[in-house]
C-alpha cells in the first residue's frame, strides 16, 4: 500500500502562530509586584527603621510594676493554745470496811451526795454483840485494876499485880474501840460532795471486807490536764488565767494550778493543770477541751497567707520594696486568725508586695502603685505565693 498525498485541504490559505508582545504584559507586572512585596516584608530585619529601636529599648528598660501595701505594727496578745481533757477534782471508790449483809441504800445512782450522807448500811447484829463483849471485859478489868491498886495502898498487893490490871485495864479498852469503829465501819458513807456514779451493789447482798460500793465523784472544779512542750515550758506559771473551750459548747474561765517541773521520757512534754470551776455541774468530766493561755505581747503586722513566699533557703518571709528595690524579709508567725495571722520582723513600718511577688526577684528593680488606688484585694496574691499551714 502506498502513502498517498492528502488533498483535502488543498487550496485553504495556512495557520500560523506568530508572538504577540502585548500577551507577555501581565506577566512582568505580577513578577514586578510579588519582587516588591518580598522587598517590603523583608526591609524591617534588613534595614530596621530608627522607631522599632527605640521602642525595643523603652520596653527593655521599663522595670516591672507591682501593687504595694503599707503596714504599722500593732501590739498584738500572743496565746498558748493547747488541746487537753476535763478530769474531775476528786473521783473515789468507796468499799466495806468491814464484811457484811447490806440491808439499806438510801441513795440511787446519779444522786448528788454530801460528805456523810449514808450510801449504805450492813447487818451490825455481830457487830454490835461484840462491842457488848468488850465492854463487858472492859469493866471487869476496871474492878480488877482498881482492886490491885487498893491493896498496894494498904500493903497487902505487890506493883507487878497492879501492872498486870493496868496491861489488862488497857488491853480492854482497845478492845472497845476496835469493836467501836467496826460497828461504824458497817455504815458506809460519802466521803465529800460529789455524785454517785456507780453502785455496783445493791441491798440483800453480802459485801466482804474490801467490795466496791460505790464510786463518787466530784466535779467542781474541774480540772482541765493539758501537755506542754518544752520550748513553751517558760511562757506559763502558776496563777496565770486562761479561758477553756469545752466540746460541749461551754466557755469558762480557769486559772494555772500546777505545772509540772519534770518531762515524761516518751513525749517530753510537762503536765499542767487548769482549775475550772463548774460549781453548777453542767460540764461532765472526761470531755475534750481547748485551752488558751495568755502569754504576752508583741508588735506584729496583721498580712494574708496569700502573699508570704520562701527564700531559696526555705525560710517563710514577705517580699517588700526599699527605694524601689524589692527585698525579701523573713517573718515570724507570732498569731492566727481565721482571715488572716500576725507576723514579726518587718520593722515598725513596710511596703508589702501585694501582687506581683511571683515575677519579681530580691534586689530587682520594680515600679509600685499603692493597692488602694486600684481597689484590689489584698487575697488576690499570685500563684506563686506560698501559703502558710495553719
Amino acid at each position: 500500500m502506498t502513502d498517498q498525498p492528502d488533498t483535502t485541504n488543498r487550496g485553504k490559505p495556512e495557520l500560523r502562530f506568530e508572538t504577540d508582545r502585548g500577551s507577555t504584559r501581565p506577566f512582568w507586572i505580577a513578577i514586578c509586584l510579588l519582587a516588591a512585596i518580598v522587598a517590603w516584608m523583608g526591609s524591617g530585619y534588613v534595614l530596621p527603621g530608627e522607631a522599632p529601636v527605640e521602642q525595643a529599648a523603652a520596653t527593655e528598660a521599663a522595670a516591672p510594676s507591682v501593687l504595694v501595701r503599707t503596714t504599722r505594727a500593732e501590739p498584738v496578745t500572743l496565746n498558748f493554745r493547747s488541746e487537753g481533757q476535763a478530769t474531775p477534782d476528786r473521783d473515789t471508790v468507796v468499799v466495806a470496811e468491814s464484811p457484811g449483809e447490806i440491808i439499806e441504800m438510801p441513795v440511787r445512782k446519779g444522786q448528788t451526795v454530801a460528805r456523810g450522807d449514808v450510801i449504805a448500811r450492813l447487818n451490825d447484829t455481830r457487830a454490835q454483840s461484840t462491842l457488848n463483849r468488850a465492854i463487858e471485859q472492859r469493866a471487869n478489868a476496871q474492878r480488877e485494876f482498881d482492886n490491885a491498886t487498893s491493896l498496894l495502898e494498904r500493903g497487902a498487893s505487890t506493883q507487878t499485880r497492879v501492872s498486870e490490871a493496868s496491861a489488862a485495864l488497857a488491853a480492854a479498852r482497845a478492845d472497845v474501840t476496835a469493836a467501836e469503829q467496826a460497828l461504824e465501819d458497817l455504815v458506809i458513807v460519802a466521803p465529800f460532795v460529789g455524785r454517785i456514779e456507780a453502785l455496783p451493789v445493791s441491798a440483800g447482798e453480802y459485801a466482804a471486807s474490801g467490795d466496791q460500793i460505790a464510786r463518787v465523784v466530784d466535779n467542781s472544779p474541774l480540772t482541765v490536764t493539758i501537755q506542754v512542750p518544752q520550748q513553751s515550758l517558760s511562757r506559763l506559771e502558776v496563777g496565770q488565767t486562761a479561758q477553756v473551750t469545752f466540746i460541749t459548747g461551754q466557755v469558762r474561765d480557769g486559772t494555772i494550778g500546777f505545772v509540772s517541773t519534770a518531762a515524761q521520757a516518751e513525749t517530753r512534754t510537762f503536765l499542767t493543770e487548769v482549775q475550772v470551776d463548774n460549781a453548777d455541774g453542767e460540764i461532765p468530766a472526761g470531755v475534750s477541751a481547748q485551752v488558751t493561755i495568755p502569754t504576752g505581747e508583741a508588735m506584729a503586722h496583721f498580712i494574708q497567707p496569700s502573699i508570704i513566699s520562701l527564700s531559696p533557703d526555705g525560710y517563710l518571709g514577705v517580699k517588700m520594696v526599699e527605694d524601689d528595690r524589692v527585698r525579701f524579709q523573713q517573718i515570724e508567725i507570732v498569731k492566727t486568725e481565721v482571715d488572716g495571722i500576725w507576723v514579726s520582723g518587718l520593722g515598725e513600718e513596710a511596703t508589702i508586695i501585694t501582687v506581683g511577688q511571683g515575677f519579681v526577684r530580691d534586689g530587682e528593680e520594680v515600679r509600685t502603685q499603692s493597692e488602694d488606688q486600684n481597689d484590689i484585694p489584698v487575697e488576690a496574691g499570685n500563684a506563686d505565693a506560698e501559703e502558710i499551714p495553719q
